[in-house]
C-alpha cells in the first residue's frame, strides 16, 4: 500500500494544467478544497464529479497514478460509507442486516461523502502531479513573502514544505523496502500480541529513522556544498508569470462554486 501514494510525484507530460503557473494552481487547490464541501445533493455532486473529471482529462496524467491515490484512503471511503449506511435513518428501508434497517438516505449520505473524499484525494494529487518541485517552492514563497515583514523565513519555509512534499514517495519507497527487508528476515508485523507487535515494528522505525536522518544530512551537505545560504540576495532562473491562461482557470474554479452553491437552493 506505501507504493500507492502519489502526492509528492510529478508526471512530465504535456498539457493544461502543466502550463499553468504554479501559484494560480495553489489558489484553485484552496478553492476547491471549500467548494467540494458546496455540494449537498445529486445535482451538485454530479457537477462536483464533471469538474474532477474535466481536471483530470486536462491534466493528461495516466488514470493509474489517481487509481493508486485513491487506493490507500479506500478503507477510509469503506467505512465512512458504512458509517451512514447503517446509520442513518432517512428516506425509506432498503433492507435488513444483522438487526440494522437500511435507508435510502443512509446508501445515498454514504456515496455522497465517498465521492466529496475521493475528489479532494484526486485535487490534491493533481497538484504535485503537474507541478514541478521548484516551482511549487516559488508559489509558496510568493504567499509566505508579506509575512517576512514580521520576521517569517518566507523562502527557507517554502523550501522546507515543498522538500517535505517532494519526500512523501521517496520515504514512503524506504519503509517499504524496510518491511521486505525485515520480512524476509523472519519479521511478521501482523501476527502475535500487541507487545509482540510493537517489538516487531521497532526493527522497521528504528532503520526507517536512522536512513530518514542520514538522507537529511546528505541533502544538508549537499546544498551547503552548493552555496545556499537562504534566501537574502537569492536570484532565479525563472521567474514565475502571471498568464491569462491562469486567470481563466481561477475564474473557472469560481464559476463552478458559483453552479454548486446555486445547486444548493433546488
Amino acid at each position: 500500500m506505501l507504493q500507492n501514494i502519489v502526492i509528492g510525484q510529478y508526471v512530465p507530460v504535456t498539457s493544461p494544467l502543466h502550463r499553468l503557473d504554479s501559484r494560480s494552481k495553489l489558489i484553485s487547490l484552496l478553492a476547491l478544497a471549500v467548494i467540494v464541501f458546496l455540494a449537498n445533493e445529486f445535482w451538485s455532486y454530479l457537477a462536483l464529479l464533471a469538474t474532477v473529471v474535466l481536471f483530470v482529462a486536462l491534466s493528461r496524467v495516466p488514470l493509474r497514478f489517481f487509481v493508486k491515490g485513491l487506493f490507500p484512503v479506500f478503507i477510509l471511503i469503506v467505512f465512512t460509507f458504512l458509517l451512514h449506511a447503517f446509520f442513518t435513518n432517512e428516506g425509506y428501508v432498503l433492507f435488513s442486516i444483522l438487526g440494522f434497517s437500511i435507508y435510502s438516505g443512509g446508501i445515498e449520505q454514504g456515496v455522497f461523502i465517498a465521492i466529496r473524499i475521493g475528489s479532494l484525494v484526486i485535487l490534491a494529487s493533481l497538484l504535485t502531479l503537474t507541478t514541478k518541485p521548484i516551482d511549487l517552492t516559488d508559489g509558496f514563497e510568493f504567499f509566505l513573502r508579506p509575512f517576512k515583514r514580521f520576521g517569517l523565513p518566507a523562502h527557507e519555509m517554502a523550501l522546507m514544505m515543498s522538500i517535505s512534499i517532494r519526500l512523501i514517495p521517496t520515504l514512503l519507497l524506504e519503509a517499504d523496502r524496510i518491511m521486505k527487508a525485515q520480512a524476509a528476515r523472519g519479521a511478521d508485523f501482523t501476527k502475535g500480541t500487541m507487545k509482540t507487535r510493537l517489538e516487531t515494528m521497532t526493527a522497521f522505525i528504528i532503520p526507517l529513522f536512522v536512513r530518514s536522518f542520514k538522507r537529511a544530512e546528505d541533502m544538508a551537505t549537499a546544498m551547503d556544498a552548493r552555496g545556499y545560504r537562504g534566501g537574502e540576495g537569492r536570484t532565479k532562473l525563472r521567474v514565475l508569470q502571471w498568464r491569462l491562461q491562469d486567470t481563466i482557470a481561477c475564474i473557472v474554479v469560481g464559476g463552478v462554486g458559483v453552479v454548486l452553491a446555486i445547486l444548493r437552493d433546488f
